[in-house]
């Protein structure tokens, strides 16, 4: 799912400060140019729809800078916000198209009720909720489902065993454990002792 965000580029001599006042966030675009970068401003409206759809390094967005003009896909590498005041600071873009594959950050989303939990009372153990994968922009997925309704009492998952989405590589260790199912906890008020007088 790619967001269209329009910003322009940040007037010379302009203060950051005084950009915060009159509405408007500071920013950067990297790696359109190689090294090269180029300071903008973006609405702080614009950035506060764009942080409630987007996420760092997750989601790909079709960046418009009206007044050079340039336009591509990036992501959002960087989100700084304000200690105080809880409000975003300062936003820095990367552009892939060209870059082939990208490296994102990537939610796991567990889905059915494992055996072991619904049947026998286990407890499933999620060990990681959010994976580093390598694939083209165009191919960032929102979410990696992996579903657990096989798993029994004792069973783990690793990343070898999920299925990724065509063109999604993990760029993990392939043993690493992703979840369990552990036996039921026993409760110490659900031990009751028999006293023999």
């Amino acid at each position: 799912m790619a967001i269209t965000v329009e910003c322009q580029k940040r007037p010379e001599g302009s203060k950051p400060r005084a950009l915060r006042r009159s509405g408007e966030i500071p920013a950067n675009l990297y790696g359109h140019k190689g090294t090269e970068s180029i300071s903008l401003t973006i609405n702080a409206k614009t950035v506060e729809r764009l942080l409630k759809k987007a996420s760092v390094n997750n989601t790909l967005i079709d960046l418009n800078i009206t007044d050079i003009p340039w336009r591509g896909k990036t992501l959002l590498r960087e989100l700084q916000i304000h200690p105080a005041k809880g409000t975003p600071y300062h936003l820095s873009f990367f552009a892939v198209a060209g870059h082939g594959d990208t490296t994102v950050e990537v939610r796991l989303r567990f889905v059915g009720n494992a055996v072991g939990v619904k049947q026998d009372g286990g407890v499933l153990d999620t060990v990681i909720t959010e994976l580093q994968v390598s694939c083209a922009p165009e191919n960032i997925p929102d979410v990696i489902e992996i579903d657990v309704s096989n798993m029994q009492i004792g069973d783990s998952l690793h990343i070898h065993q999920i299925v990724f989405p065509e063109g999604v590589t993990a760029l993990v260790d392939p043993e690493r454990l992703v979840a369990s199912v552990l036996p039921p906890q026993i409760n110490d008020d659900t031990v009751t002792e028999t006293v023999v007088s």
